[in-house]
């Protein structure tokens, strides 16, 4: 099973086209939104080509292959625009025998952290940076934002497959990687 990650689309339609079509040049089996889909956030300028609506229409359309979580900018009115659930804080998906626990990171992250098992995964956004590394017994990776990288990041999205964890810019060149 592929896994592609995004975070952070933040209502920009051209980012999130970009990333769909690394979606698809991947191959990718399910996309996961590790939330902060449609709204900018009082915090953030406008991202190029700001068409929350858009966003939403587009995402509507892989309804059957994604998994999303609820981020600090998502609200009970994105949800009335999206047909598939993103108001949980986390989600957990059974992976190779480890847990995959995916939230935005602005209530569990690396200093918050929630009740895993020694191998298990915690990946969540909200920094907006790349993260791929071993935390003691667990994993925290995060890849990082489409639309709005900081700390000089490119825009970024992760996949996950057999194991391998690998965070890359939207022309699919691999900016960090990790074996799980």
């Amino acid at each position: 099973m592929k896994l592609f990650f995004i975070s952070d689309i933040h209502g920009s339609l051209y980012f999130l086209e970009k990333a769909l079509e690394a979606y698809k040049k991947e191959k990718a089996d399910h996309l996961i939104i590790l939330g902060d889909a449609l709204y900018h956030g009082p915090r953030n300028p406008l991202p190029k080509d700001y068409k929350p609506k858009e966003v939403a229409s587009l995402l509507n359309a892989y309804k059957e292959k994604i998994i999303a979580v609820r981020g600090n900018c998502d609200g009970e009115v994105d949800q009335m625009m999206l047909d598939y659930p993103m108001m949980g804080d986390y989600s957990i998906i059974l992976y190779n025998n480890r847990k995959l626990f995916l939230t935005h990171g602005h209530i569990f992250n690396k200093e918050h952290l929630p009740n895993l098992c020694e191998n298990d995964v915690l990946i969540h956004g909200h920094t907006h940076i790349p993260v791929a590394q071993k935390l003691d017994t667990i994993y925290l990776l995060n890849p990082g934002s489409i639309t709005l990288p900081k700390g000089n990041n490119p825009n970024s999205y992760g996949i996950l497959e057999d194991d391998l964890f690998e965070i890359k810019d939207l022309e699919r060149k691999i900016i960090k990687s990790i074996k799980l």
